[in-house]
């Protein structure tokens, strides 16, 4: 277990970027966050981070167009990317947003990982699928937390985590699913394993190939 090499609190913001022209330069290890504008992402940094404030929680989802740079450590990044899927968005603006999206996802080297954010009442809309099916075909790995999950009832919240990784599986790839709720803490170590185990593996291949 790599837990303690990781300091979550530690992360402090460095830039907002319109585009990925406008990020800190692409090397290190980078994991992104997305999510539909009200599937609690902002909610979900700030409870790995411990810091209340880190991620600012808008009340009006997607106001946030930006990609927000957190430094976790020098090479070390946690990249919230703006909310999408809002309604009230102008469809202009999805369709720009989808296509930064893809772009990041797509040319970004430093990327290592890919945290998807869905309301576990209403996973697996739309969007949610098409980023699902982008990061499969980029060979990146992704943690799919079901949010507000404390909405649910014990039995009803397992059984909906098992529906949902049944319906990933047709995307391929590396798709683990888990429950996640801010307001109860639950799932949080889970994902700050998986995120942990994202971000060392630079050093761990490091390590490896050095000579004897």
């Amino acid at each position: 277990m790599h837990n303690n090499k990781i300091n979550f609190n530690a992360a402090r913001f460095i830039t907002s970027a319109p585009n990925i022209r406008q990020m800190p330069s692409d090397t290190g290890v980078e994991i992104a966050f997305a999510g539909r504008s009200n599937a609690g992402k902002s909610s979900a940094l700030n409870t790995i981070t411990q810091q209340k404030s880190l991620a600012r929680t808008s009340k009006t989802p997607g106001r946030t167009q930006l990609i927000n740079v957190f430094e976790l450590s020098e090479g070390k990044r946690l990249i919230d990317l703006p909310g999408y899927g809002y309604a009230k968005v102008p469809e202009e603006m999805k369709l720009k947003w989808q296509e930064a999206l893809s772009e990041y996802l797509q040319q970004r080297d430093s990327l290592k990982g890919l945290v998807v954010l869905m309301d576990i009442r209403h996973p697996l809309k739309d969007i949610d699928q098409q980023l699902l099916q982008w990061a499969s075909d980029c060979e990146l790995p992704v943690l799919a937390l079901l949010t507000k999950c404390d909405k649910l009832k014990s039995g009803a919240r397992k059984a909906e985590v098992l529906r949902v990784r049944e319906a990933v599986a047709i995307f391929g790839g590396n798709i683990r699913v888990e429950a996640f709720s801010s307001l109860k803490g639950l799932g949080v170590d889970q994902a700050k394993e998986v995120l942990t185990e994202w971000l060392l593996q630079d050093d761990e291949l490091n390590i490896e190939g050095e000579p004897a």
